[in-house]
This record gives C-alpha cells, sequence and structure tokens, in this order.
C-alpha cells in the first residue's frame, strides 16, 4: 500500500507544502499531493503553489489566526528557497 510519505517522495513537495496545497484545495492530503505534483510540473507551476501558500497565509490572517499564518510563512519561505523559480518576477 502507497502512504503519503511514500507519495512525498515522488514529489518535489514537503509534507507542510503538501498540507497547504490540501488547504486551499479542500482535499485530504493524498490528492493534495498528486495535485501538487502535478501543478509543478506544469509551466510557471512553482508560481502556482506559491501563490496557494500565500493565498492561504491571507485566509489566515482574515480569520486572525496568526499562529496558522506564520507556519504557512515558514512553509513559503522554505519553498521559496527550493524553488527561488516561483518567487515573482523570476524568469
Amino acid at each position: 500500500m502507497i502512504t503519503l510519505d511514500d507519495i512525498e517522495d515522488m514529489t518535489d513537495l514537503s509534507r507542510e507544502e503538501i498540507a497547504a496545497v490540501a488547504e486551499h484545495e479542500h482535499l485530504p492530503e493524498f490528492n493534495a499531493a498528486v495535485l501538487g505534483d502535478y501543478t509543478m510540473h506544469l509551466h510557471h507551476g512553482a508560481a502556482r503553489v506559491q501563490q496557494m501558500i500565500c493565498d492561504d497565509i491571507r485566509a489566515a490572517l482574515h480569520r486572525d489566526d496568526l499562529g496558522h499564518a506564520r507556519e504557512l510563512y515558514a512553509v513559503l519561505h522554505h519553498f521559496i528557497a527550493k524553488h527561488p523559480e516561483a518567487a515573482r518576477g523570476a524568469e
């Protein structure tokens, strides 16, 4: 049986990044891992995943959930470090 750890190992996304995609798309983490991996292989896919994480941060801030916004900011920081092509203006 394939586990989420196996799926994570097959993608360029961390568990936290997969969780952010799951939160954004309202999907179970297994499905979000597949969607995130697919998105990362699209043209400007990393920028799309980056936008999902940013949307999640905004949603957390609008809910006054500063703790979750901080967690997501850390996820975003790690994602940009690992995928610099996702940064705005990167071409």
